[in-house]
């Protein structure tokens, strides 16, 4: 068995969707990258790479690639468990927690975990919580949103 940790972050911004679990979730900003900014795609990708121990999103996904920009990180996703199919593993366990102050994010669990199963990862080996920051931080004060996850891969 192979353990990895995932993290990202992005600031909030005006003029760009939110787009969380591949979900667009209606709010009056979304987040700033290169690709769709999508934070929970993000750091489930990076703990499937480290559990592999295959570096980081942005060694496969670099933002200097235009192959990249605007990209759908469901797809990015999606390349990351073929990746992880060609080294002989499949994810055993995913738990992931997404920490926004706003907007509430309880309501779109269940529909992220649908969408994130299109890209490879079954529903039922997927944890997604949902927590704020209780105000503190760059992240409580609304600037921004951060997921985590982590994952247990077991070779084939």
């Amino acid at each position: 068995m192979r353990i990895g940790i995932g993290y990202d972050s992005h600031r909030l911004v005006e003029g760009r969707k939110l787009i969380l679990g591949g979900v667009h979730i209606p709010f009056e900003k979304g987040l700033s990258g290169h690709s769709d900014a999508d934070v929970l795609c993000h750091a489930i990708i990076d703990s499937i790479l480290g559990a592999l121990g295959l570096g980081d999103i942005g060694k496969h996904f670099p933002d200097t690639d235009n192959a990249w920009k605007d990209a759908s990180s469901i797809h990015l996703l999606a390349r990351t468990i073929k990746l992880m199919k060609q080294q002989n593993h499949d994810v055993q366990w995913i738990d992931s927690t997404v920490i926004a102050e706003r907007p509430k994010l309880q309501d779109h669990i269940e529909e992220m975990k649908k969408i994130i199963s299109t890209a490879g990862i079954p529903s039922t080996v997927l944890n997604i919580k949902a927590k704020t920051n209780e105000g503190m931080g760059l992240i409580g004060s609304g600037e921004g949103i951060t997921a985590q996850a982590a994952c247990l891969l077991k070779p084939l």
